[in-house]
């Protein structure tokens, strides 16, 4: 049986590994074990920051949204606990991102929006019922 050579072979296994490592720097682009190395730690990497990617922005998402409430000269909410909680209540399914393109576009529209959940709250029968008040003619006691 004659003798096969595998040169090309594990050659090209190796080039495909540098074409991925090209962009790294020194040893890490030269070499083939540090290459594989480096190769496996930038691969979890990736798929670790990709859900650090997500909460990043969500942070960012909450910090515009509360450097907006803060400027506002009315003070209808100053907190963004208070905005975002009365938000869920009165069932406005805007999530964070949106609020917040929301509040860095049209700052305005943010703080229209607040008022009229002010004003549906206020009306509510919950609120009512907590302030000792009337519904439907029957006097509720605190």
């Amino acid at each position: 049986m004659t003798r096969v050579k595998r040169g090309s072979i594990a050659r090209k296994r190796r080039t495909k590994i540098r074409f991925f490592t090209s962009s790294f720097r020194g040893a890490h682009s030269k070499l083939t074990r540090t290459i594989s190395q480096q190769k496996i730690k930038a691969l979890f990497s990736a798929h670790r920051d990709r859900d650090r990617k997500k909460r990043d922005f969500r942070s960012l998402w909450i910090s515009r949204i509360n450097a907006i409430i803060a400027q506002n000269k009315n003070n209808v909410y100053c907190i963004y606990s208070k905005l975002m909680y009365n938000l869920y209540k009165s069932q406005l399914l805007l999530n964070r991102k949106i609020v917040a393109q929301i509040a860095i576009l049209k700052g305005n529209c943010l703080f229209m929006i607040a008022k009229e959940i002010i004003k549906k709250n206020k009306n509510s029968p919950e609120t009512q019922l907590r302030e000792g008040g009337r519904i439907n003619g029957i006097c509720m006691i605190k």
